[in-house]
């Protein structure tokens, strides 16, 4: 009687087991297909549709820095500078060493002519970049440009 029980009992946990396993592995596929999703209706400029979808990306995955990423590009598509920043922010805050994040948030204090952050960021961009680095030569004579400016 007793080993019957125990066979009843193995089963059962067994079961529940590969029932909390399966579970989760779905949901780790949905969040997947959130973000995939959403990139393809972002390379569509779809911006409204991949928003919703990279936010809720980030409902299930706030640590997600490219989500981040891709919703700053739409803020900056749709010239919402404060989600912009705060989105590169967070990006830049999960992900350090992004270095797209990291050159936006410099084009964005090149503008603003907050030089004095843009050559902190810009030497941070200069250890981090792998891609992006021959944006380097550009940051660098947009800085030129307003130095010689000031000096006439």
């Amino acid at each position: 009687m007793i080993h019957t029980i125990n066979k009843i009992y193995m089963k059962i946990k067994n079961f529940l087991l590969t029932f909390i396993i399966v579970i989760l592995s779905c949901s780790v596929s949905a969040n997947e297909n959130f973000f995939d999703e959403a990139k393809i209706l972002f390379e569509n400029n779809d911006y409204e549709k991949s928003k919703f979808l990279f936010q809720r990306n980030i409902v299930f995955n706030p640590k997600d820095a490219k989500s981040y990423l891709y919703l700053a590009k739409i803020y900056q598509a749709e010239e919402n500078n404060n989600e912009l920043e705060k989105n590169l922010d967070t990006a830049l805050l999960l992900e350090p060493n992004n270095e797209e994040a990291m050159y936006m948030l410099i084009d964005i204090e090149l503008k603003k002519s907050n030089f004095l952050k843009v050559k902190e960021l810009n030497k941070k961009f200069k250890i981090i970049c792998t891609s992006l680095c021959p944006k380097i030569s550009s940051i660098d004579e947009r800085l030129k440009n307003f130095q010689e400016k000031n000096e006439s």
